[in-house]
């Protein structure tokens, strides 16, 4: 009896993570959308930007944000280095006849203490917020500033893109990515995103609050902020970012291992955000961050549950061999290129990889809290 609870309770849960709850959006997405009024707007734009050790990239990214298409004059760029130890603070004041201001800590410090520094002295009306190594499309901030002519709308982010992300491993991270793309434009459409990508986002400065010290998510707690504050966070795809993506399971797990267990911090930096009556967005944030962090633990919940059961009946009989194929696919796509170059297999390696580093990231979280050093 408890072993079927066990295995009925979880594949529920699992189902309504990754099926139920986008099938709840995009429902809401189509009979009860709620429309932004989206006009162009011409006020002063400050960038602010972060970096620690981007010397290769950070001239190309100058010239890239400089090149947006914004009226001449009203948009300036505040760089702030965080204890570089290359030459990022030099490269980026070679720029400051065009308008680009630079702090430089001599010491590292985080992310957040480095936004709030930049954002401390920015002049602009509007702020937006870009990484280093992305690169943006050239009518990126015209498309996230029209969208704050409406004025429910708080926080604007923009669409992170893949360039050659079409064999190997980089194929199952898009494929993903994708998948998230679709929910979160969903959650928009209906209401509010519960997160935004940090290399492009613009918000009003009355929508920012100066994040707390070692936050490492600040594109999801300064997007939660603005809802409780009752700005409206949405998503706007015409705002293009390119980025790369991980050629390897090894460079997408040191990405996505940071960024998880930056959600088990923030629910430690916010704890409001798990309580229904102040989070206006609880029932996103359970079901968009929360339940795919218990998602490892669930899916071995099942496994073990349905093996408990496998004489029972045949059901969970198919169960356990469904689970062995898995495994063995995932076996036959490390040794060989061509199985895990088919369409299922790139699917499922996406989906384990990422509950393998939901796993990680729980342990990583709790042997180094000082995860803002990048």
């Amino acid at each position: 009896m408890v072993a079927t609870m066990v295995f009925w309770s979880t594949a529920l849960l699992l189902a309504y993570t990754y099926a139920g709850y986008p099938a709840l959006l995009l429902a809401q997405a189509r009979w009860r959308p709620r429309p932004v009024t989206r006009a162009p707007l011409d006020t002063t734009v400050t960038a602010v930007m972060t970096v620690y050790n981007g010397a290769p990239d950070i001239a190309r990214k100058l010239e890239n944000l400089l090149a947006l298409d914004w009226p001449a004059g009203a948009l300036d760029i505040v760089v702030v280095c965080d204890g570089c130890s290359d030459d990022s603070a030099a490269i980026a004041r070679t720029f400051a006849a065009r308008g680009v201001t630079v702090i430089e800590s001599p010491q590292r410090r985080g992310k957040s203490a480095c936004v709030n520094d930049g954002i401390a002295i920015a002049d602009g009306e509007l702020l937006l917020m870009a990484d280093a190594r992305q690169r943006v499309e050239r009518d990126a901030l015209k498309a996230l500033a029209a969208n704050l002519t409406d004025p429910n709308v708080g926080v604007v982010g923009g669409a992170l893109r893949f360039e050659d992300a079409t064999t190997g491993f980089a194929a199952g991270v898009n494929a993903y990515w994708r998948y998230e793309t679709a929910i979160r434009s969903a959650e928009s459409a209906s209401g509010s995103v519960v997160g935004v990508s940090g290399a492009l986002y613009a918000m009003r400065r009355s929508a920012f609050e100066p994040l707390p010290e070692g936050t490492v998510l600040d594109d999801v707690l300064v997007p939660m902020r603005a809802v409780r504050e009752g700005y409206r966070v949405i998503l706007e795809p015409a705002a293009i970012a390119w980025d790369q993506a991980s050629a390897s399971s090894a460079q997408e797990q040191r990405r996505k291992i940071r960024t998880l267990a930056g959600n088990f911090q923030l629910v430690q930096l916010a704890p409001w955000l798990l309580v229904p009556g102040m989070n206006p967005l609880w029932l996103r944030f359970a079901s968009h961050k929360l339940l795919r962090l218990a998602s490892p633990w669930l899916l071995v919940a099942m496994g073990l549950a349905a093996v408990a059961l496998f004489h029972e009946h045949r059901f969970y009989r198919l169960c356990v061999l469904a689970m062995l194929a898995a495994i063995v696919a995932m076996i036959a796509a490390r040794r060989s290129p061509r199985v895990a170059e088919s369409a299922p297999v790139r699917l499922l390696s996406a989906f384990v990889h990422m509950n393998l580093y939901a796993a990680q990231a729980l342990f990583a979280y709790v042997r180094n809290r000082r995860l803002h050093l990048w």
